[in-house]
This record gives C-alpha cells, structure tokens and sequence, in this order.
C-alpha cells in the first residue's frame, strides 16, 4: 500500500539543496517585520507551531503552520511590481492546491498593528473560537 503524501513536499532533489541554502541564508538575514512577526509566532506562542523559511516544493514559506496548513507571507517593497504580482500568484495557487490557506500582510501592517496580525492569525488557526475584529488579508 502506498504512503499517503503529507501536504509539505520536498523540491526536486536537483534544487532542494540551492533551496536549502536560501532558506537558511533568509532565516539568519530576517527582515524587521519578519523579526518582530517571529517574535510573536516562535516556541507555540500562538498556541501551535510555526516555522520560518520552510520548504514546501519549490518555494520557501516565509512562516508555515503544517498542523493547521496555514502559510503566512510578509510583502515588502518588492512586491509591489507587477511581475511579481503574477509570479506570487502562480505560487500561491500551487501552495493552495496543496491545501494550505496562504494570508499575505505587507511589512507596513506589521509594523503598524501586529495585534491585529495575530488575531487574524488566530482566526485561522483556530476558527470556532470568538475574536474581536480582524484585519483583512491583502488579497493579489
């Protein structure tokens, strides 16, 4: 009998390693906003586990829940191209069709009101429970 595939999959073996490399390179040089997002997210503040920089297929997740198949992305500047819009978008499908949930915030709405981040967040991770008002995700 075949072994179910998990939701996380490695890249193909002739990139998982330049991948690797990446992930580790992003996880030592975090921008601000993912510094004071991990801040809050680290060591199951949040009530599960995350992880920064994680490899699922060929793309990095800046944070990923695998319990609750939650992507969260931080946009900085250059993200606002559209270039980068589609190609964000290709991979976000991908990721979705995994079954994740991918909420996208810019690194200006980290700045200016991570409480509201982690209650969005909540609001995802744990779904039947009341929050108070959450921010809408940037939607690309």
């Amino acid at each position: 009998m075949a072994k179910e595939c998990p939701l996380y999959k490695t890249a193909h073996r002739d990139r998982y390693g330049l991948l690797k490399g990446y992930a580790k390179f992003n996880r030592h040089n975090m921008t601000w906003a993912e510094e004071k997002l991990w801040k809050e997210l680290r060591r199951g503040k949040q009530g599960t586990k995350f992880r920064r920089q994680y490899i699922i297929g060929d793309y990095i997740a800046d944070f990923v829940c695998l319990e609750h198949n939650l992507i969260i992305e931080l946009d900085g500047e250059c993200y606002e191209g559209e270039e980068q819009r589609e190609k964000d978008k290709v991979r976000q499908s991908y990721l979705e069709s995994l079954g994740y949930t991918v909420i996208r915030f810019t690194n200006e709405i980290v700045t200016n009101n991570i409480e509201q981040i982690l209650k969005t967040i909540n609001k995802h991770v744990f779904p039947d429970l009341p929050f108070a008002e959450v921010i809408e995700t940037e939607q690309r």
